[in-house]
């Protein structure tokens, strides 16, 4: 993806290499361990390894201890880092656009000074707790309330349940979304330590299984208010979603890369697959629907470094490249015929990495959605 953006050309070279030593890390450490991450979880200093080479912080600023980058270049590593490990990047994408762009924008000084350094530092770990059994594409639904603590201005406590949320099992700290009423809603910052908050199972999952998605209790739980409305907290979705769309795409990368070597090395009636026109078909497709995704990701990216409303391009991005992701690593599933069933090849988890991008922010059904609100309002 080209880093042409409005940035500055010496903004270029160290988003550049930035994204150099992010492809290093990724070969290095990421790529080699997937299969170990997805048998277990992702390791305890994973995120830690990560701020060292710049990924933790990219949206937050340089004067608050970040490593904030261009959405071009945030949608770039998030793309890089999915070719290792889809987990990761799902991971990655969440913590910087949802958690640290709300810790930067929506939070008081106090609680910046608080959490936000300690966050890019990956000293504590980060979730954004907005699903619940009956709340997920129609966030409005969210039951869980916010009832102000008396003598603790500021300070609330919230009871309900959350589920589905990305690295809720080992955070620290969780912004969470509750209804101050019967029709407002807002986030509030939630420490993980204490007896309120109550860890329910981990919910396995058949793809980014690497990932501790999880549900939990809340029982007269101490969350600290943010000083936002509901549209302002869900106002990031733009940014993750582009991000989620560079992960698809980089799901889909890895997937046509070895799909195409395959089909190189591979013989069937004294011929290569590659020389065989159905092979040939899969993946003249491949190729064309992952540059089209390239560019739809890169699109909206560069709309928001030029502070344009992305909300139809983001949905487009993340829509279009969900898709291409599901249909790509299903052809390399096929071009490796029985071989892709099984655990020797990388494309068979690839395939079960892909389905999460066509639901996580927001599924295929609201992309259209909104999408279509956009063109029609």
């Amino acid at each position: 993806m080209s880093l042409q953006t409005s940035a500055s050309p010496a903004q270029y070279e160290s988003e550049a290499a930035f994204l150099e030593g992010v492809e290093q890390f990724v070969q290095d450490y990421v790529l080699p361990s997937t299969r170990a991450w997805e048998a277990d979880r992702l390791p305890d200093d994973v995120f830690r390894r990560c701020a060292e080479v710049g990924l933790m912080g990219m949206t937050v600023p340089r004067e608050h201890g970040g490593n904030e980058v261009s959405c071009v270049a945030y949608c770039e590593a998030c793309r890089l880092v999915a070719q290792g490990d889809p987990a990761l990047s799902m991971n990655l994408a969440a913590i910087n656009a949802l958690c640290l762009g709300h810790l930067v924008k929506l939070t008081t000084p106090e609680q910046r000074e608080k959490y936000l350094g300690p966050a890019v530092r990956a000293e504590i770990e980060l979730a954004w707790g907005l699903t619940e059994p009956d709340a997920g594409s129609d966030a409005r639904r969210v039951q869980t309330w916010a009832t102000p603590i008396q003598g603790r201005e500021g300070y609330y406590h919230l009871n309900g349940q959350k589920m589905f949320i990305t690295n809720g099992g080992r955070a620290d700290l969780i912004i969470m979304i509750a209804r101050t009423s019967e029709k407002e809603l807002s986030a509030f910052l939630m420490e993980t330590d204490q007896p309120g908050f109550q860890l329910g199972p981990r919910i396995p999952t058949i793809g980014v299984q690497a990932s501790w998605t999880s549900q939990f209790e809340l029982k007269d739980a101490v969350a600290w208010h943010t000083p936002c409305t509901f549209e302002e907290a869900i106002s990031f979705l733009g940014r993750g979603r582009l991000g989620i769309a560079a992960m698809a795409l980089g799901i889909a990368e890895k997937a046509h890369e070895l799909a195409v070597a395959y089909s190189m090395q591979r013989q069937q009636f004294k011929r290569r697959l590659c020389d065989m026109q159905s092979v040939q078909n899969f993946i003249a497709d491949s190729e064309m629907e992952i540059e089209a995704a390239r560019l739809l990701v890169r699109k909206g990216a560069e709309m928001f470094d030029r502070g344009e409303d992305v909300t139809k391009a983001a949905s487009m991005a993340k829509l279009y490249a969900s898709e291409t992701s599901n249909r790509v690593t299903n052809r390399a599933i096929q071009i490796h015929g029985g071989r892709g069933m099984t655990f020797e090849h990388l494309v068979e988890k690839l395939w079960r990495d892909a389905k999460l991008t066509e639901i996580g922010e927001g599924c295929s059904e609201i992309q259209r959605m909104v999408i279509a609100k956009q063109v029609c309002k």
